[in-house]
């Protein structure tokens, strides 16, 4: 069933949108949420609040791509059912270790309220459609997913290497991207 329809059940409080939304994004929405967990019951446990997250926000949200936004429902969840495991003490895990790479090319502020505003969004948005469709996804892969450099090596064809001088590259550019519009780095 195509992500209009899915919408439209939900909207009309269907419950089938859940069970189609599951079926067909499910396992993408698995693999999200086990790149920054590593754990599979915590990872089954984000998708499922995923799912109920979407039930609750779609009648007042109008999703214009399902995909994307059960994406980023998944990768909040997962986010902070990883912070809550680190404050217990169990390991700093992938998400510091991501964001710390990111540390250099965004704004000196506080990284967790920055990337919640939309102004950024929006910037990094028109950033990353400067560059090569490769460059970004490899890009998107990395940040957005959490994604092992070897897990992104081999989806693209590439050696590991080289999609560290991708992410150095495009990480320098969007510095300099985010200083031109005003961002103190």
């Amino acid at each position: 069933m195509d992500d209009d329809k899915i919408i439209e059940l939900f909207w009309a409080r269907d419950e089938r949108a859940v069970e189609l939304t599951e079926k067909k994004y499910g396992k993408y929405c698995f693999t999200i949420a086990n790149n920054i967990l590593s754990d599979r019951l915590d990872s089954d446990e984000c998708v499922n609040d995923t799912l109920e997250r979407a039930w609750l926000a779609i009648p007042l949200n109008k999703p214009k791509n399902l995909k994307v936004f059960l994406a980023k429902i998944t990768r909040n969840l997962s986010i902070d059912r990883l912070r809550r495991k680190e404050s217990i003490g169990r390991g700093r895990g992938v998400v510091n270790d991501v964001l710390d790479e990111l540390i250099e090319c965004l704004p000196a502020e506080n990284v967790d309220e920055v990337i919640n505003l939309k102004e950024l969004e929006a910037t990094i948005d028109s950033f990353l459609s400067t560059i090569s469709s490769r460059d970004r996804k490899v890009f998107l892969r990395r940040y957005f997913f959490a994604q092992d450099i070897a897990e992104i090596a081999e989806m693209f064809n590439l050696k590991e290497s080289h999609v560290l001088v991708i992410l150095s590259r495009v990480s320098r550019k969007m510095k300099i991207h985010l200083e031109k519009e005003g961002y103190a780095i």
